[in-house]
């Protein structure tokens, strides 16, 4: 990060903008396009906001599963990180498959 980039911590997440994560996103490789919003909202929400995306994300009735071009699920892809414990715990409570 840049010296003169200002880092914002405890930014509000309106529902607005989490539900803006469920816009369809450009396709990244042969993912399917549930798993590019899964990515994009794991890479940009914190857990608490990430768990209010899983329930719209439901409601419009997207995959819980989706898997990348390599056939990888999303709680495979993620589990390796660090912190992804409490996101895979959101996706297994929504009703998400373990690999």
């Amino acid at each position: 990060m840049r010296p003169d980039k200002k880092t914002i911590t405890d930014e509000v997440w309106d529902d607005a903008r989490v539900r803006s994560f469920l816009a369809p996103r450009a396709p990244q490789g042969g993912d399917h396009p549930d798993f590019v919003l899964l990515v994009n909202a794991y890479r940009s929400m914190r857990p608490e906001d990430f768990a209010r995306f899983v329930i719209f994300y439901r409601e419009e009735h997207h995959d819980l599963n989706p898997r990348n071009e390599a056939g990888v699920d999303f709680i495979q892809f993620i589990s390796p990180h660090r912190h992804a414990t409490a996101f895979v715990d959101i996706l297994l409570q929504a009703g998400a498959n373990r690999g």
